[in-house]
């Protein structure tokens, strides 16, 4: 399974090619759109990002996929969106957007689950890899009239 130092500095080189790029590249992947998505540090209360593909994307809602390379243990990003729900998303270098976050019921997983899985493959092989049940978590629009607090992406990269 990946280390968490294997993780991140992927995560950074992404980050690096799009910057470097002036963000002509590093925003899809095969045909998947790349989510920059921020959350809050569970402990720290820092802005933390890190860099997604969405494999589904249902109307406003994007769907991404807590696998962690197919790892035991869940991405911290996931833990950290349970713990503050407040994220905020970035699609194809436009514009940061603040979005609600959710694990995906058991039903609603069951349902989409099924149709990542037929559009990418590997997120099947990850599911092979590990007794944990890989959640799909929804990036939503907030409801309407709610406020944050909703994390600024980290300008330092």
């Amino acid at each position: 399974m990946p280390t968490d130092a294997l993780l991140k500095a992927i995560n950074a080189l992404h980050h690096a090619i799009i910057r470097l790029s002036g963000g002509r590249l590093g925003w899809t992947a095969g045909d998947m759109p790349v989510v920059e998505l921020t959350t809050t540090g569970r402990h720290s209360g820092q802005p933390r990002t890190v860099l997604l593909t969405s494999p589904l994307q249902l109307g406003s809602a994007l769907v991404v996929v807590a696998s962690r390379g197919g790892s035991d243990q869940p991405p911290d990003w996931l833990l950290n969106l349970q713990a503050d729900p407040h994220v905020s998303v970035r699609v194809g270098g436009g514009p940061t957007q603040p979005r609600r976050a959710r694990v995906a019921s058991p039903a609603e997983r069951a349902r989409l689950w099924q149709r990542v899985v037929a559009g990418h493959r590997v997120y099947a092989g990850y599911q092979q890899k590990t007794d944990r049940e890989i959640a799909l978590v929804l990036l939503e629009p907030p409801p309407a009239g709610s406020f944050g607090p909703f994390p600024e992406a980290d300008p330092v990269r």
